[in-house]
């Protein structure tokens, strides 16, 4: 299994009305988490769309909401990978502000697409050596 941690300082522009954090943002700070995690690994996103032509949209999204972030909140993005990733890569996600405590659970699901004919594809080669050593 693959894991990672990110951190992200809630900015006010990403809060409501309440001082939370505006529900929809938490896809962004899935987003970052993936892009951050990735380049820990030596294969940052702009490689992968740029010399590998592959885009990774996101198939499918679920969040659980526990608590509210704030305004001015560090929190700690920690994502994992406990699957293999063949066509589909499925990325899970804890977010704890800076007391730890969880704030919101997540799962993204992305498949992998050749950029020039729109087509699914396999997990890169490039992509799979690199996690090869978190799954044993």
């Amino acid at each position: 299994m693959f894991t990672h941690k990110s951190q992200i300082r809630v900015r006010y522009a990403e809060t409501d009305q309440m001082g939370y954090v505006y529900y929809g943002n938490y896809a962004m700070y899935y987003e970052v988490a993936r892009v951050e995690a990735f380049r820990f690994l030596g294969f940052p996103y702009k490689d992968l769309e740029e010399r590998e032509g592959i885009l990774m949209p996101v198939l499918e999204m679920q969040t659980r909401y526990i608590k509210p972030a704030l305004y001015d909140d560090l929190l700690s993005v920690h994502l994992s990978i406990r699957e293999f990733p063949e066509v589909r890569i499925a990325f899970e996600y804890e977010i704890f502000n800076q007391k730890q405590e969880k704030v919101n659970t997540g799962k993204t699901t992305l498949v992998f697409i050749e950029k020039q004919r729109n087509k699914i594809l396999r997990c890169p080669e490039k992509l799979k050596s690199l996690l090869e050593p978190y799954f044993g």
